[in-house]
């Protein structure tokens, strides 16, 4: 659930200290791996 939050955030661009929000729910294993990856992908590919 919290991934998909993430996700429509991103699409809606409210990205403002988001990132550091996804570190935080991957530290505390709240995401997975793969899922931390894809959403890091789709910050950096919204911030181009």
């Amino acid at each position: 659930m919290i991934f998909r939050t993430f996700v429509k955030l991103i699409q809606c661009g409210r990205t403002a200290g988001i990132e550091e929000r996804i570190d935080y729910m991957f530290a505390v294993g709240k995401l997975s791996e793969a899922e931390y990856a894809e959403l890091i992908a789709m910050l950096k590919k919204d911030e181009q």
